[in-house]
């Protein structure tokens, strides 16, 4: 057990310094990705050391008994993403975002709130990755044009996205993987986590409103057109297939259908299209490329080899002792703190793959560990930028734009605002089980 915790602590304590230090090392052409690195080497010693085998990895990963293994999560996160990518290459969102900056003149307050809460919106109905990828590079041009702070927009933008991801169960990955393994229901898991979310996603409003209220009063002093959408029929068919997948994954329980089967059927149907009528528009090379460069597919090794990891830590009995130390009573605040700190030290789609196997009891106090744990996740998103891959992703953006904001600046915006924004969340969570 003494070996496979201090692989496991070798491989966090990389992860942390690659994200920080060395998030992207470049060969030739090709900018790789150095967290998904990390997390490979992890797994090798994992499997080399034989901390755990080959047929132990192949059951686990293909079992199909198994709610949700990290197979069947990849593929509904995978299917998502691909929809919300179809409607950014279409210029859904982009046209979204220049309606809001005309509707605002020359207010910044009117326009904080319009972005802060249109991008809870798409973030509900889409995923917090795709909107912080769409949207942070808009706002960055926008505030440059305009010659206005971008902090607290992004700083907005950032934190709705990690906090509004609550509300449905394809907000965000951990949300798929901690809840579809539990058995919750997307209807189940809507109607514990909505007033939650709710309620911590205007406090978190509150308090960005507070903290940049001098800067907000300022007024915008250029005027700005709306963007056309760049192919009608594209968003026409993009949010038709995206309304289609929601109502079905709502319903998903009752058909006996898995989400992750819906999700990727409905983005099969909207690959059909993509592919038809990029061979009508005699575009389908470049177009393939562009969807094909927009997918994370770093996210498929990274999921796997964090895997690994925690099925050797669960079998050589580590998972049991941190599970002892959490307990069985009182679950939603020792799970939920905890997996908020957790997902800081080893950023959040690890932390939750680890905290679904943490819970050995059943009963209500199960399902309080699991919801808490989802609160965690998504709100210990925004305390430091390792706290999750939107984090690493968002922080790379400011710099291609030169915009300055430092691991302390970040974790000093996310004291201020995810602590009571969190505290909240588990209140309400509380009160609602």
């Amino acid at each position: 057990m003494i070996l496979t915790l201090v692989l496991a602590i070798i491989t966090f304590v990389l992860l942390i310094l690659s994200i920080v230090l060395l998030p992207k090392i470049k060969i030739g052409k090709l900018n790789i990705s150095t967290y998904w690195l990390v997390a490979l080497f992890g797994a090798v010693l994992m499997l080399s050391t034989l901390r755990v085998s080959f047929k132990e990895v192949g059951e686990a990963l293909f079992n199909n008994n198994s709610e949700m293994n990290p197979i069947k999560i990849l593929a509904l996160f995978f299917s998502m993403t691909f929809i919300s990518i179809f409607l950014e290459e279409a210029g859904f969102f982009k046209w979204l975002a220049s309606v809001a900056v005309k509707k605002a003149k020359s207010s910044q307050l009117v326009l904080f709130v319009i972005l802060y809460f249109l991008t809870a919106a798409l973030t509900v109905v889409t995923s917090n990755d795709i909107v912080i990828l769409t949207f942070t590079p808009f706002i960055c041009y926008f505030c440059k044009n305009a010659k206005i702070n971008p902090l607290p927009y992004l700083i907005a933008e950032f934190a709705a996205a990690n906090t509004w991801s609550m509300m449905l169960i394809i907000g965000n990955p951990t949300n798929m993987y901690l809840g579809a393994n539990a058995g919750i229901s997307f209807g189940e898991y809507f109607k514990v986590m909505a007033i939650p979310t709710l309620v911590a996603g205007v406090v978190e409003f509150g308090l960005i409103l507070l903290i940049f209220r001098k800067s907000l009063s300022q007024k915008i002093k250029c005027n700005s057109e709306v963007i056309p959408v760049e192919n009608k029929l594209d968003v026409i068919a993009g949010l038709t297939c995206l309304g289609v997948c929601i109502v079905l994954l709502a319903i998903s329980n009752y058909i006996n259908v898995p989400m992750w089967l819906v999700s990727v059927c409905v983005a099969g149907v909207l690959l059909i299209y993509f592919v038809i009528t990029r061979i009508v528009r005699k575009n389908l090379k470049n177009s393939t490329c562009v969807i094909g460069k927009s997918l994370p597919w770093a996210l498929i090794p990274f999921v796997v080899s964090m895997f690994i990891i925690v099925i050797s830590l669960q079998k050589q009995g580590v998972s049991g002792e941190l599970a002892k130390l959490l307990g069985d009573t009182n679950t939603i605040w020792t799970y939920g703190p905890s997996s908020f700190v957790f997902a800081n030290l080893i950023n959040n789609i690890p932390m939750s793959i680890l905290y679904s196997t943490l819970p050995t009891f059943n009963g209500i106090e199960y399902y309080h560990a699991i919801y808490a744990s989802i609160v965690g996740s998504n709100i210990g998103a925004f305390l430091t930028p390792i706290g999750a891959l939107a984090g690493i992703m968002f922080t790379g953006l400011l710099k291609d734009h030169e915009i300055k904001l430092s691991f302390k600046d970040f974790s000093k915006y996310g004291i201020i605002i995810a602590l009571p924004t969190c505290a909240v969340a588990l209140a309400m969570l509380m009160i609602i089980l």
